[in-house]
């Protein structure tokens, strides 16, 4: 499935994604961690959502498919645009919905409102009606005596209130000034921050990145790694504060449909929001971009109904304890368009990063800066959909052999034109899912392919090979 990202992209970087809306007020600030100096918070920018990474030519790499088939319902991305597979171009864009979307949102707003006046009219005049023989005030007190009310720990609020201190807004400025703000959330003690590769892209190359707390308390960060083929990436503070509290990990592969979720992020700019759902899906093959025609990501996402817009990009996904089990990284849009010529935004079809794979990536990058990818050394098509994954007849560098010579692939005997149909006890529909599927192994692993020849179902084990880096 393709998808949206949801970071909330500015005007500036990409025409193609709408300013986001001007908050009706700021975020209430949470306590902050210890140590951090005071500071007004910033303006919400318009989030940046750059397109996910595409697989690298030449080498097919797969991530999870979780039985979801294929292709997704309509162009996802990363809260701006589309994405498409990493072999192939990117599905176009669904045509924008334009004004007339946005004039009929408002005009069911205002019969909403008009309904609404309606009713509240009619019951007080019942009200007075009634009360035409009573005698005395009418004047309810309410019970209690207006002390602060406290709430559990295990509920939505309570771990809201625990998890907002540790959740920042990063402000991502390429070296022309052009950018847009994304989520992230403490990772560690020494001031390392986990988000959305698309969140921080602009800034990565001579740009400047800042991350506020919920309290408005705002610092300098600088780009560790990134991982454009897991839409990962690692920033740390700049003299970071003493007291810093990372979130805590949960453990995705133990999450199931029907859990409960709370998402957090900066949607459409406005920090420090809160939003719940449910798993509505797992192991759910996903390709994201933001529309814009770059590079792709793959993941094996979670799928969440949680409401999830631009500017979530890069926040976490909590389990009800407030553990994190994913990245917020995607969104299913039903058009371009939203309000005026802005973007659509949640449908309730939201995509995020499982913890236990983005963990590794983090590791990764912290380690050594750049990301390491599981390869079968294969190019497969990307254009067929639903029969499997078919090993291309040529390389992704046109005259290139597209079972790398002495790779995995070639040891285990496939070739060019064999349709691979299953990895391990996962169903392979297609090119984006079988990299998906691979991208949740580790280099070294064994699996087992099956894939068709000649109308023959064959199955071969594979140990994956490696690939560092996003060149």
């Amino acid at each position: 499935m393709s998808t949206e990202n949801e970071g909330t992209e500015g005007a500036a970087a990409e025409p193609a994604r709408p300013a986001p809306p001007a908050p009706s007020a700021p975020p209430v600030p949470v306590a902050a961690p210890e140590g951090m100096p005071a500071s007004a918070p910033e303006d919400p920018a318009s989030d940046n959502t750059a397109q996910l990474p595409p697989v690298p030519p030449g080498e097919p790499v797969a991530a999870h498919s979780g039985g979801a088939g294929w292709p997704p319902p309509s162009h996802p991305g990363y809260g701006g645009g589309g994405g498409g597979p990493v072999w192939g171009a990117p599905p176009p864009p669904p045509p924008p919905s334009g004004k007339r979307r946005a004039g009929g949102l408002v005009a069911a707003v205002i019969v909403a409102a008009l309904v609404a006046g309606g009713i509240g009219g009619g019951i007080g005049y019942v009200a007075e009606k009634n009360s035409d023989n009573a005698t005395g005030s009418t004047t309810v007190s309410a019970p209690g005596n207006g002390h602060e009310v406290k709430r559990a720990p295990d509920t939505v609020a309570g771990v809201a209130a625990k998890a907002l201190p540790s959740v920042v807004t990063i402000e991502a400025k390429s070296g022309n000034g052009q950018g847009g703000t994304g989520t992230g959330f403490i990772y560690d003690t020494q001031g390392h921050i986990l988000t959305n590769n698309h969140v921080v892209a602009d800034a990565a190359n001579g740009g400047s990145l800042t991350a506020t707390f919920s309290n408005g308390k705002k610092y300098d960060a600088e780009v560790v790694g990134r991982a454009q083929g897991y839409d990962v990436a690692v920033i740390k503070l700049k003299n970071a504060p003493s007291g810093l509290k990372p979130l805590s990990l949960g453990d995705s592969d133990e999450v199931a449909v029907g859990d409960s979720t709370i998402a957090i992020g900066a949607p459409f700019g406005l920090s420090n929001t809160v939003t719940t759902g449910i798993i509505s899906a797992k192991n759910r093959p996903v390709a994201s971009g933001d529309g814009s025609g770059s590079k792709a990501s793959y993941m094996s996402a979670l799928q969440t109904d949680a409401s999830i817009n631009p500017g979530n990009s890069g926040g976490p996904l909590l389990d009800a304890r407030g553990a994190v089990i994913g990245i917020n990284s995607a969104i299913q849009s039903a058009s371009s368009g939203g309000l005026g010529d802005s973007q659509a935004g949640s449908i309730g079809l939201g995509f995020a990063i499982p913890i236990d794979q983005a963990k590794t990536v983090a590791e990764q990058l912290i380690k050594t800066g750049q990301p390491v990818y599981p390869v079968i050394g294969a190019t497969v098509s990307m254009d067929d959909q639903g029969n499997g994954a078919k090993i291309s007849d040529q390389g992704a560098n046109g005259g290139t052999d597209p079972v790398t010579p002495n790779g995995p692939a070639a040891k285990a005997g496939l070739k060019a034109g064999d349709v691979i149909t299953k990895l391990d006890d996962t169903v392979i529909d297609s090119g984006p899912t079988l990299i998906s599927a691979i991208w949740t192994h580790k280099p070294g692993d064994e699996v087992k392919l099956t894939y068709k020849r000649d109308g023959k179902e064959h199955t071969v084990e594979v140990t994956l090979g490696q690939r560092k880096g996003d060149s």
